[in-house]
């Protein structure tokens, strides 16, 4: 029978333990893109047979992918925000995890802010794992939170299993998620350091930002003014500085301003523990063609101007900035104020979990870069830097988790059918190169009327 692009027998012979042989004549493995054969047991990967060497027939299922597509390690996302419970209408657990098994993406690490409670003790994210477990279609994993008060539940919360902690250095946009001080952000590493914690840190300056003009109305170039390079630069300042000091590992979310790049590549040559993500949004738009009023476009830190974008494909490229995660920050039409397009009062944050992967490829094709560097960025990289164990790449011990992508297919976005809640993307009628056919969870397509995803736990 025929699934989406792959066909898939049974053939007659035997061979115990293996559930499923995936052939395919383009498959990213680690050393690069290869013919491969894999073969999968109870959910991971048990052996790869590459070049003249065949696994042999089996009574397992087959899965032959066609010539058109790549197999794909299934991508990690480690920066979603769900907003469940509390503002499922925002987003939501099956709705996000649909649309991430749609784009590719088989693990997704959910923020701790915006959902009620937030993930800042034990009891609060016990609620956040009842929620999503039922209703899972990929593998979750949590975050913890880092407010003001909360130190003394961080171990506790490491022990329960979160991959790290998230801070703010400015205003995070909901009153129950308050920011840190640079001070309190530097004794909360101290504390996270002793364990050997992850610190991630939404990284713009109050101090400078209280300075900025205040964001107001429909003109684009006026909300980028009231978020200047400068916040997040020396945001980034105090990160270095606290991770120096303490010997901490800490991570700088959805990197925005080029500027910074000299002074984190200065800051891990020195050998502070630092990596710094960056998102589809800030690869692909500029400032220069957001119209006025296209408050579908509003994210904080901001898109910035067609030199910073290419600045930050070149921290890609030469690996000051580790990886691309999506940012997932969905909300109703009515948070958007898409009538009165007022950038000031509209809720900042772009939905584009189940576009990520065509979106950058279609930017990097552009530049020359190669797929396999793309879903290194985007799985791998991501899976290294939260420790998220058996998940990033196609290698025997890992988990079964694969998308099927026909990178030279074209096509264009349409907000109605994606998986999101709230059908309302930046992305809209854009036109991109490369699509997800299949997604493999555990060694089984995802079924979109049946959840089969699981919780993870930090190791």
């Amino acid at each position: 029978m025929s699934v989406d692009g792959a066909q898939t027998h049974t053939p007659p012979e035997t061979e115990a333990g293996v559930d499923l042989i995936i052939r395919a004549k383009r498959a990213l493995l680690p050393d690069g893109i290869a013919a491969a054969e894999v073969a999968v047991t109870d959910g991971r990967i048990v052996e790869i047979a590459t070049g003249e060497d065949r696994l042999g027939t089996t009574s397992a299922q087959v899965i032959d992918v066609d010539d058109t597509q790549v197999l794909l390690p299934g991508l990690v996302d480690t920066h979603v925000h769900v907003n469940d419970p509390g503002r499922s209408e925002w987003e939501g657990f099956a709705s996000a995890t649909k649309a991430a098994a749609a784009g590719g993406v088989t693990t997704i690490l959910d923020m701790p802010l915006n959902s009620l409670p937030p993930t800042v003790d034990v009891p609060a994210l016990e609620v956040k794992r009842a929620v999503a477990g039922p209703k899972a279609f990929v593998d979750v994993g949590f975050w913890g939170g880092a407010i003001p008060g909360n130190m003394g539940e961080l171990r506790p919360l490491h022990e329960a299993g979160v991959f790290g902690f998230k801070c703010f250095l400015e205003d995070s946009g909901v009153d129950e998620f308050p920011p840190l001080t640079p001070t309190e952000m530097g004794a909360d590493l101290a504390e996270i350091a002793d364990f050997d914690g992850l610190l991630i840190v939404h990284a713009e300056d109050h101090e400078v930002m209280a300075e900025a003009p205040s964001a107001s109305g429909r003109k684009f170039s006026d909300f980028l003014a009231s978020r200047p390079r400068e916040a997040e630069n020396v945001a980034i300042g105090h990160v270095i500085d606290a991770a120096r000091a303490t010997g901490g590992r800490a991570h700088i979310l959805h990197l925005s301003s080029a500027d910074a790049l000299p002074q984190i590549a200065a800051a891990k040559a020195e050998g502070v523990r630092l990596t710094v993500e960056t998102c589809p949004h800030y690869l692909v738009f500029t400032a220069e063609e957001i119209p006025d009023g296209a408050t579908t476009h509003k994210c904080c830190p901001p898109i910035r101007e067609e030199s910073n974008r290419e600045a930050l494909w070149q921290g890609l490229i030469d690996g000051t900035i580790d990886c691309i995660v999506s940012d997932h920050s969905p909300s109703t039409a009515e948070l958007k104020l898409l009538d009165s397009g007022d950038f000031g009062a509209a809720w900042g944050g772009i939905s584009s979990l189940q576009l990520g992967l065509p979106l950058v490829w279609t930017e990097a094709q552009r530049r020359g870069i190669d797929l396999t560097e793309v879903v290194r960025w985007m799985s791998a990289a991501p899976a290294a830097i939260a420790r998220v164990e058996g998940k990033g790449s196609i290698a025997v011990g890992n988990a079964a988790d694969f998308a099927l992508f026909a990178p030279d297919e074209e096509w264009t976005v349409s907000a109605t059918e994606l998986h999101h809640r709230n059908q309302i993307t930046a992305y809209d009628q854009r036109t991109v190169s490369g699509r997800v056919t299949q997604t493999l969870l555990a060694g089984a397509p995802v079924d979109f009327d049946t959840p089969h995803g699981r919780l993870l736990t930090a190791p």
